[in-house]
């Protein structure tokens, strides 16, 4: 019987939900080269402009028509319902499955809706479109806040409990995730490793899927439901 469940979810599980992912096939993000958008060398060589990127992302997030979709809610179904525990890691920035109701969540890259103090680290919600005149409340003297996302180059956030579940999890799933980006990509070995079973979902199988037990292909507006009623009644 299942006690223990790590979920990875990647782009494609928000992409139904009216979302671009950044990354597009030519390696460009929203048309810029990542090196101009989404670095720490970016953001001090042209603040102004990677704010402003990640201000229409912002925006882009919070329009009335950008909602959870059926792959969201039965995950927030599963960890409200299931009698053990759920662990849900995500590589997305936005709160889609907040606002579908899960609560134990680590988004390992940032969040949108967030920004933080380059200094003491400390992060506040996101009100307002980020500009010179957002500074923090905790420093003397205040310092600019920046988005609350990690970029190429820096740590991503909560690796330390995200590899201690990892290691104790019975059940690894994949949703959305294109197995290119580490240390994401390699969270199958390690469930592999401590003899989880490990299943992806997705679009068309990702550079990993050879890793996973099992691989199920189609929206996950459709994947995601069914495997959530599968676990729910001890089928998995």
């Amino acid at each position: 019987m299942l006690q223990r469940i790590v979920v990875l979810t990647g782009a494609g599980i928000s992409a139904e939900s009216g979302l671009r992912t950044f990354r597009e096939e030519d390696g460009l993000w929203e048309k810029h080269p990542i090196e101009e958008v989404a670095t720490p060398q970016a953001y001090q060589a042209n603040p102004q402009k990677v704010r402003q990127f990640y201000n229409d992302r912002w925006q882009q997030l919070n329009k009335g028509d950008v909602q959870p979709n059926a792959a969201h809610l039965a995950l927030a179904r599963l960890e409200q319902e299931f009698a053990g525990r759920v662990h849900l890691v995500t590589q997305n920035v936005d709160n889609l499955h907040e606002r579908a109701g899960f609560r134990r969540i680590t988004h390992m890259h940032g969040e949108l809706s967030k920004v933080r103090c380059p200094v003491s680290h400390q992060v506040f919600p996101m009100q307002q479109p980020l500009s010179d005149n957002n500074v923090c409340t905790c420093c003397i003297p205040h310092y600019p806040l920046r988005p609350h996302i990690v970029w190429f180059g820096e740590m991503p956030l909560g690796m330390a409990q995200i590899e201690t579940d990892l290691a104790q999890c019975d059940l690894f799933v994949a949703i959305g995730t294109s197995g290119s980006v580490y240390p994401a990509a390699g969270f199958v070995d390690i469930a592999q490793s401590v003899g989880a079973k490990t299943i992806e979902l997705n679009l068309e199988p990702s550079l990993t899927a050879s890793h996973f037990q099992e691989v199920r292909v189609g929206p996950a507006s459709q994947t995601v439901p069914t495997l959530v009623e599968e676990i729910l009644q001890g089928k998995l």
